[in-house]
């Protein structure tokens, strides 16, 4: 693993700032907090982009400011400008198909019907990125889904999400050493403080 850019995945705008939706932007905030790095407005890159020195190199932070089905207009031209391959960019996003505050590392995969995963995928080329999956629950009907994922979460889970972001956080130093497997059982089992 040599990760080159972190997307977070989320809707622009304050109506969707607390959203479920925007649970990969919750987590891309926090990174750069973690990280002493700042946001910019980045035009050609439609979105928010922000660059950290880290021991491994240099590693972009993007917040894309299209809309969620758009999200590959902006992670393809910033890829294709700096030559980042897919294999290097890792993706943190909400996860219906976990329950809410739990945590999953991949790569590759389907999309899982994540209209953002989907243009990711269509403008790479490939589905074979690392995906940060952010549970957030499922309402139990797919016709309440877009109402789901576009509501604020309650209080209680609000917090959960907030956990999984936390131990997302502290499992970043074994995703950008590449201990993959480790990262796996970090994110995957029950953590004292964050479980």
């Amino acid at each position: 693993m040599d990760i080159k850019l972190i997307v977070g995945l989320g809707n622009p705008g304050s109506q969707y700032e607390h959203t479920r939706h925007n649970a990969g932007f919750w987590f891309l905030d926090e990174l750069a907090h973690a990280w002493g790095v700042s946001f910019q407005s980045q035009k050609k890159y439609h979105g928010q982009a922000a660059r950290a020195e880290r021991p491994q190199g240099d590693i972009w932070l993007l917040k894309p400011d299209t809309f969620m089905n758009l999200s590959g207009q902006s992670v393809a031209p910033l890829a294709q400008f700096y030559k980042i391959r897919p294999d290097q960019i890792l993706v943190a996003h909400d996860e219906l198909d976990i329950p809410c505050g739990q945590t999953r590392f991949k790569i590759g995969g389907g999309n899982g019907g994540h209209n953002g995963l989907k243009d990711i995928q269509a403008r790479l080329g490939t589905p074979d990125f690392y995906r940060l999956r952010l549970g957030i629950g499922h309402p139990g009907d797919r016709n309440l889904v877009t109402s789901f994922v576009l509501g604020k979460p309650p209080a209680a889970e609000r917090e959960l999400i907030e956990r999984a972001v936390a131990k997302s956080l502290a499992a970043m130093p074994l995703i950008l050493e590449g201990s993959r497997d480790e990262a796996v059982r970090f994110l995957h089992g029950k953590q004292p403080g964050f479980d």
